[in-house]
């Protein structure tokens, strides 16, 4: 039997360590779901940490639901940043990075946007303190995930369009204080190219 071409395992695309932990999550998660027993559990897991390629280890999942983005959103990698200011400036903080448990954000006399569409959480609740002292800043959280928010507004505004209700979602909690200024937060869509 002649094989084809890229159906070769010198051709296939080498599995990482991250791959493998990746396909390791998603077996623990079938298992807690109760797809499978911990019987294949063990099974699987000992194919995945033996697989050579990316292929072995599709193989070795093929059968289980996909899992959601929010399932993949709380990681252990450290966080990119804790704080970010402005004074009389911009700030920004977005694209792929880790968000700490805590992120505080100043802005006197300017602004400043976080927008944590593409980002990681370091926990399954992350707290964003925004203080706007005659300044503005905007929050950008997924749509798919549970906000809160707890801010004050005193001669300015602390917005709450982006609060949302979601069981079992890893949680955003946005406080703190708009002075003669303003915080907004809005819900978008991650990013369709989020591939982390």
């Amino acid at each position: 039997m002649i094989e084809h071409p890229d159906a070769t395992p010198s051709r296939q695309p080498r599995a990482s360590d991250a791959d493998r932990d990746r396909a390791a999550q998603r077996l623990q998660a079938a298992a807690a779901a109760g797809v499978i027993d911990l019987t294949e559990l063990d099974q699987r897991l000992t194919e995945i940490y033996r697989a050579a390629t990316r292929a072995e280890l599709a193989l070795a999942c093929h059968d289980l639901p996909e899992p959601a983005r929010t399932d993949t959103l709380v990681v252990r990698d450290e966080p990119g940043s804790r704080f970010a200011m402005s004074v009389f400036g911009w700030f920004s903080r977005k694209g792929r990075w880790v968000a700490p448990r805590r992120f505080t954000s100043l802005s006197m006399f300017g602004g400043g946007e976080i927008d944590l569409r593409d980002a990681r959480f370091a926990s399954r609740e992350i707290r964003v303190c925004v203080f706007a002292l005659w300044g503005y800043t905007e929050v950008i959280v997924p749509d798919d995930v549970e906000v809160e928010v707890k801010g004050l507004g005193l001669f300015g505004a602390f917005g709450r369009s982006a609060v949302s209700r979601r069981r079992g979602a890893p949680r955003i909690v946005v406080t703190g204080l708009a002075l003669f200024g303003g915080v907004g937060t809005k819900a978008k869509a991650a990013s369709e190219a989020d591939q982390w």
